[in-house]
């Protein structure tokens, strides 16, 4: 599967958008109890898929647009993939102490960061 230019750019672009957690943020929040009790954990793994994509998100971040492979737009397709999916089901209430939240975390997203006041 190989992209085009305009391709590429419209995933990084959505993908920006919605992995809306900073490196420095994801990279503190996968060090979190919150971050560990969520998600499932394949057999034979000690980690869960959204803490791996997390970690992946990380080094996805770390090189240049222009050194990424089709593996990482493939991850990156992902990832925008699971928040639209998981943004679809969002709970009533408050959702910040909730294991919906932190499993959009994992995946680079917080539903609640930069949303409007009140």
């Amino acid at each position: 599967m190989h992209l085009s230019p305009d391709e590429e750019q419209a995933i990084r672009k959505e993908f920006d958008r919605l992995a809306n957690l900073t490196s420095a943020e994801l990279e503190a929040w996968l060090l979190t109890p919150e971050s560990r009790r969520v998600g499932i954990v394949r057999r034979g793994e000690t980690e869960s898929v959204g803490r791996q994509s997390g970690r992946r998100i990380l080094d996805i971040r770390a090189k240049p647009a222009d050194e990424l492979t089709e593996a990482d737009y493939a991850h990156m397709k992902k990832v925008i993939g699971y928040c639209r999916r998981h943004l679809a089901q969002r709970p009533w209430g408050d959702i910040s102490a909730t294991r919906w939240r932190w499993s959009l975390m994992n995946w680079g997203h917080d539903p609640l960061k930069d949303r409007p006041a009140g």
